[in-house]
């Protein structure tokens, strides 16, 4: 049977679904450790990818190749661009675009990338359930968005830097791996969502309130998991 993948960047993201998982049990491949177990007796594989695009683009092929996987859900953390957001609010992706692939200067937009366009647009059917597991949830302390997530080899830190991604795709938040994963997934035809939680915003100091908020967003994206499997 197939599985549901799960990626995550960081440690303390991985820990916190592993919480929630039974029958676990670990596999490597090409020195990349994966957990197979269940979340609410369905069957999932879950990996730490690493931090950037091309981490997170070899582990998504990794489970597209060689663990079969049916679906592939990436959770994690961002920093707020929208700034309605705050700390722990989360974030489902209607659509992610990479704001740091330029061919600007052949006449594309920013962000567009030859055979795939600008914008790669998650599965409809996980944005609804997605939102509709949410919606269970007890604690109404947090925000729930559906926006644009925009992803960059670059942790951002510059309010400039921030201010121009938000004006530019009209982004809700900014992270490193989401729309790597997403290119991968629709090139290979494979359902995928990216649900990110609110860890920091880029205000050239937000590099100790991420260390600081990234298990509580962490925690956010693992309760929605919970619901929503």
């Amino acid at each position: 049977m197939k599985k549901t993948g799960i990626i995550v960047a960081m440690k303390e993201e991985l820990d916190e679904i592993l919480k929630i998982m039974t029958n676990i049990n670990k596999k490597e491949i090409y020195n990349i450790q994966y957990f197979e177990g269940c979340i609410n007796q369905t069957d999932i594989i879950i990996v730490e990818s690493g931090v950037g695009k091309v981490n997170a683009t070899r582990t998504t092929q990794i489970l597209i190749d060689k663990l079969d996987v049916k679906e592939i859900i990436n959770v994690g953390s961002a920093g707020a661009l929208n700034e309605e957001l705050s700390i722990g609010d989360i974030v489902i992706a209607d659509k992610l675009i990479q704001h740091d692939f330029d061919i600007t200067a052949f006449n594309h937009n920013k962000g567009y990338i030859t055979g795939v366009g600008d914008y790669i647009y998650t599965d409809k059917e996980l944005i609804d359930k997605f939102r509709n597991s949410a919606n269970k949830i007890e604690d109404k302390s947090y925000k729930i968005n559906v926006g644009t997530i925009a992803s960059g080899d670059i942790f951002c830190t510059d309010i400039k830097m921030k201010d121009k991604i938000r004006s530019k795709f009209n982004a809700d938040c900014v992270e490193m791996e989401g729309a790597a994963i997403a290119q991968v997934c629709y090139l290979d035809k494979i359902p995928f969502i990216v649900i990110k939680s609110i860890s920091d915003t880029p205000n050239g100091n937000n590099a100790i309130v991420f260390d600081e908020f990234v298990k509580l967003a962490s925690k956010r994206c693992s309760e929605i998991l919970a619901k929503f499997f």
